[in-house]
């Protein structure tokens, strides 16, 4: 459930905020009857989100057998990707996201009513899209119905908390909370690629190598309450495969020097 808030959370108050910035500088420029094209791009995009997330649902229900392990390990691995890669992006351009959208709605207003359904069409879909992928990668890890639990609670929380963010004075700190929930997703993301190995040692399509580098099960039981916890939110395994462990550490090596190069020239760009 963790995860699947986290993830709900974070990509339903990013569509918040752009909802949020699109909305006030309509409001701002006196745009008021535009708003509803704005709202229906929304909606739209949200129902198309839903579609598509059952489906992926619906297509690893359908597959059995090796089948199913091919899929599920894909998806995780697919999922682990995309997520990973939205992390960066955030990361470089999340303090420039309100400048370049306010910027992009100004344009859209004076371009008819069918450039603002479309800005908010595809900002919600791109975020819907991502969402759906990432919950049902998570799906096939525990339950779909904590899955569906842990992500309504989140959208919830999502909605919440942008109506808060521009119905009152408060103004969230969007660079610290998208560090630290990064910082959650990376995890999340690391154990999405351990899981997805492991689905595919099952189906034969990676070689395991070795069998278990280790066997943790006899003190902390995978299957037990606290291991399908760690399970979900990191991808523990109590007897990984040579390939399962090596995959791991090879996914955490690669974020750690992409954050210090991301890191570097920042600093680089400072300094000039």
């Amino acid at each position: 459930m963790i995860p699947a808030f986290i993830l709900a959370l974070r990509e339903g108050l990013e569509a918040a905020l752009i909802i949020g910035i699109v909305l006030g500088v309509l409001r701002r420029l006196g745009l008021h009857r535009q708003q509803r094209m704005v709202w229906l791009g929304a909606s739209l995009a949200a129902v198309l989100s839903l579609a598509v997330g059952a489906g992926l649902y619906a297509l690893g229900v359908g597959f059995e057998g090796r089948a199913e392990e091919i899929f599920e390990g894909v998806a995780m691995l697919l999922a682990a990707g995309v997520l990973t890669w939205m992390i960066f992006w955030m990361a470089m351009q999340g303090q420039y996201i309100q400048v370049g959208l306010e910027r992009d709605v100004h344009q859209a207003a004076f371009g008819g009513r069918w450039a603002l359904f479309s800005l908010a069409f595809v900002a919600v879909l791109r975020e819907g899209i991502e969402l759906a992928l990432f919950l049902s990668a998570a799906s096939f890890t525990v339950a779909a119905q904590t899955t569906l639990a842990g992500s309504l609670l989140g959208l919830a929380a999502a909605g919440l908390g942008g109506w808060l963010l521009f119905a009152t004075t408060t103004r969230l700190n969007v660079r610290t909370f998208f560090r630290v929930t990064s910082g959650l997703l990376i995890l999340f993301a690391a154990g999405l690629v351990a899981h997805g190995v492991h689905e595919l040692n099952e189906a034969g399509v990676i070689p395991i190598v070795i069998e278990s580098v280790w066997n943790l099960n006899p003190i902390l039981d995978e299957d037990s309450g606290a291991g399908q916890m760690l399970k979900t939110l990191i991808g523990y395994n109590g007897n990984p495969s040579l390939t399962e462990v090596l995959a791991y550490g090879v996914y955490w090596i690669a974020v750690l020097l992409g954050l210090l190069r991301r890191r570097k020239a920042a600093s680089q760009v400072v300094q000039a």
